[in-house]
């Protein structure tokens, strides 16, 4: 495009860069961190580690927000700016200044729209995923593990730290099971993306025939629930069950019955955790993460009983696959829900699910605006 194409095609950004501040509720934020400021400054604030955490975490992703917002009108205003040296002075270096502004707005532009998409109450928190390997044996073990580097890859990419809380290796190859934290503002909001069964079709690297086979593994993903959102698990409801540790690592990993399985028994929820080198820090980790679960499960109930979510529900089950991955005869990644998909499989398994992600949420948000109408 020329410049004069794209000044046509920047037109009404402006509202819709006024739009977009409204949505994102800038005012209120700013208005928010500013109180935080206040709070930082008081005597006694930074004493209270476990609070000054918490608000240092609601900081951060207020700040991001309010950030993206801002870097973006920046960039509408030099666009401007380069714009009116370039037509006024004919000034060619001002117009490739103006063009490249144009491109990082557009890209910024779409990135901050999904800030809106991400509004749920639990968007913002750290995400508890869990995949698990489905019938199939060795193929599906082996497949789960691919979907645990895809995840942890993109995890990566986004500079999001990733605590691995427990692994079950398959018998041959792969991973039977695995659970991991994963850190960052609005973990859990891109990654319920990826709730769902995940289907691979490939030529079997474990077959002496290379025949081709179909192998699913599923993943579950919860929010990470802290103490400002009650979880009520009673004691004489919980079973937890110690054993040795399977993991490589130091010696108390391998001599002591440090792995914790907790059961909670009304809803018959297991997790397990055996990371840490106690007995105490496994408890303590195994409880976060079934805190998150009853959390997530107490919402599935909640939209089940909703009948403009009943159409749509995600389902967790061995026939509701999300997406597939056809690595042979052709290699393609397509997401059933939203049709999004890539062709470069391999990019995608590398850790590249931006696109399905910002192709999700949007789809999430049609979704329901249709179910209400």
């Amino acid at each position: 495009m020329t410049l004069n194409e794209k000044i046509h095609a920047i037109k009404g950004y402006d509202v819709k860069l006024e739009n977009l501040r409204r949505s994102l509720e800038i005012e209120r934020k700013n208005s928010r961190l500013s109180e935080i400021t206040d709070m930082e400054a008081m005597e006694g604030f930074w004493d209270d580690s476990d609070n000054a955490a918490k608000i240092q975490k609601e900081k951060s992703v207020l700040s991001d927000v309010v950030n993206t917002y801002e870097n973006l009108k920046e960039l509408y205003d030099e666009f401007e700016v380069f714009v009116e040296f370039a037509l006024s002075e004919d000034d060619e270096a001002s117009a490739n200044d103006a063009i490249e502004c144009y491109t990082k707005f557009l890209s910024q532009f779409n990135a901050a729209e999904l800030k809106v998409l991400l509004s749920g109450e639990v968007d913002p928190n750290n995400a508890i995923i869990s995949i698990n390997a489905g019938a199939g044996g060795t193929e599906s073990c082996d497949w789960a593990s691919m979907l645990f580097r895809m995840i942890n890859r993109w995890a990566e990419s986004k500079k999001f730290q990733v605590q691995v809380l427990d692994v079950q290796d398959g018998d041959a190859a792969g991973i039977k099971s695995a659970t991991m934290t994963v850190s960052g503002n609005y973990a859990y909001g891109y990654l319920k993306s990826e709730i769902g069964v995940h289907r691979l079709v490939r030529i079997s690297p474990f077959d002496s025939s290379a025949r081709r086979h179909t192998s699913f593994a599923s993943v579950f993903v919860s929010p990470e629930i802290d103490d400002t959102i009650e979880i009520e698990i009673l004691d004489k409801d919980l079973r937890i069950d110690v054993y040795r540790s399977g993991g490589a690592g130091g010696q108390s990993v391998n001599t002591t019955d440090s792995a914790v399985r907790m059961t909670h028994i009304p809803t018959n929820t297991v997790v397990t955790c055996q990371n840490e080198r106690s007995q105490l820090q496994n408890k303590l980790q195994a409880m976060k993460v079934l805190r998150s679960r009853l959390y997530e499960l107490e919402m599935e109930k909640k939209r089940a009983q909703s009948a403009e979510n009943e159409a749509n529900k995600l389902e967790i089950g061995w026939g509701a696959q999300i997406r597939s991955y056809v690595l042979h005869p052709y290699k393609l990644v397509k997401d059933v829900r939203t049709s999004f998909e890539s062709g470069n499989a391999e990019k995608v398994l590398d850790g590249d699910l931006d696109g399905f992600m910002d192709a999700f949420l949007r789809w999430s948000v049609e979704a329901s605006s249709e179910t209400e109408s």
